[in-house]
C-alpha cells in the first residue's frame, strides 16, 4: 500500500507512521519511507499531483494488528493522535479503534480475539 502526500507534508506523515505509530522503516530516502509490519508493507511517498489533506478520509484505511489495543490506544491518544472512535468490541469478537493520520487518512487498530 502506498499513501501519497505532498512534499511539504512528507516529514509529518513519515514521523507519524515511524515515531508515533512505532513502525520500523524497511527503507528510507528523501521523499520515500517504507515500513514492514508483519507481512504488510506500507509506503509513504511524495507525489507532485497531491496537495493538502485527504478529501475522503475513508478512501484509504490502514489496519494495524496490535496485541494490546487499550495500551496502544491510550499511548496514541496521549500523543495527540486524532481519535475517530475509541476501542470497541466488534460482532466478530475482535476489537477496533479508529484514528486519523496527519493527512486525514483513517488508521484502525485491530486486536483479534
Amino acid at each position: 500500500m502506498i499513501i501519497w502526500t505532498e512534499a511539504d507534508r512528507f516529514s509529518v506523515m513519515a514521523d507519524f507512521y515511524e515515531v508515533t505509530l512505532g513502525l520500523a522503516p524497511a527503507t528510507k530516502r528523501a521523499g520515500h519511507i517504507a515500513f514492514a509490519h508483519g507481512d504488510f508493507r506500507l509506503t509513504i511517498g511524495v507525489h507532485d499531483a497531491i496537495a493538502g489533506r485527504a478529501e475522503d478520509p475513508l478512501r484509504i484505511m490502514v489496519n494495524l494488528a496490535v496485541s494490546d489495543i487499550d495500551t496502544t490506544f491510550r499511548r496514541l491518544r496521549n500523543l495527540g493522535v486524532a481519535v475517530i472512535r475509541p476501542p470497541e468490541l466488534e460482532s466478530w469478537g475482535g476489537r477496533i479503534a479508529t484514528l486519523s493520520d496527519p493527512d486525514g487518512n483513517t488508521v484502525q487498530l485491530l486486536q483479534l480475539r
